[in-house]
């Protein structure tokens, strides 16, 4: 079914503004938390903000990103949107999310967004990816390293789970924005200042 310009212009808006939501924020105010920006890493997603203001805020942080990719998709789905306007609003969530309006275009790193993306599109090849983050974080200890690898691999496992290939170019670039935005992690890779997972004792 084809979605008529003004229904795909209100899809468009609402996966960005939802995608925008800086639920970082939002977690460590219920949560009596600190402001992450000036904490940590000074990123607002999920592992930042867990670290500085406790795994509660951490866990609706998580939550909450996840839903603001998974939402605006499933929504786009339900309306009887082609794949290709489905993409277009699980890209504009990611977007929203890394370069939120209400954070003058600043914002997270779109990991757990492009999660709730996908679990909606692909199933499987969530799980494939994610399982590849648990393995290369529990060999390397490193969330972003284990991040950036399961980003890379989305595209792979939805093109081996034969999604059409509009898929798996958002999987793609969904990588390329997700790696871009780690590119501070990297520097400390390089250098070996990155903070592990499991905190040496």
């Amino acid at each position: 079914m084809e979605l008529s310009f003004f229904v795909k212009g209100a899809l468009f808006v609402f996966a960005y503004l939802l995608g925008s939501i800086p639920m970082g924020l939002i977690a460590v105010r219920l949560c009596g938390g600190v402001d992450p920006r000036g904490a940590g890493s000074g990123n607002i997603g999920a592992t930042n903000v867990g670290r500085t203001s406790g795994k509660k805020a951490g866990i609706i942080t998580l939550i909450g990103d996840v839903l603001k990719g998974a939402i605006p998709v499933g929504v786009a789905i339900y309306l009887g949107a082609g794949e290709f306007v489905v993409a277009e609003v699980g890209l504009l969530a990611i977007l929203g999310h890394m370069f939120s309006v209400y954070l003058g275009f600043r914002g997270g790193k779109g990991v757990a967004t492009a999660c709730g993306i996908f679990i909606v599109i692909c199933p499987p090849a969530l799980g494939l990816s994610l399982l590849v983050f648990v393995i290369v974080l529990l060999f390397l200890n490193f969330v972003s390293l284990a991040s950036m690898a399961a980003a890379i691999s989305m595209p792979v496992f939805l093109y081996l789970n034969s999604k059409p290939i509009t898929f798996v170019a958002l999987g793609a670039i969904a990588a390329i924005l997700i790696v871009s935005k780690h590119s501070s992690n990297i520097g400390k890779l390089i250098k070996g200042t990155e903070d592990g997972f499991r905190k040496k004792s």
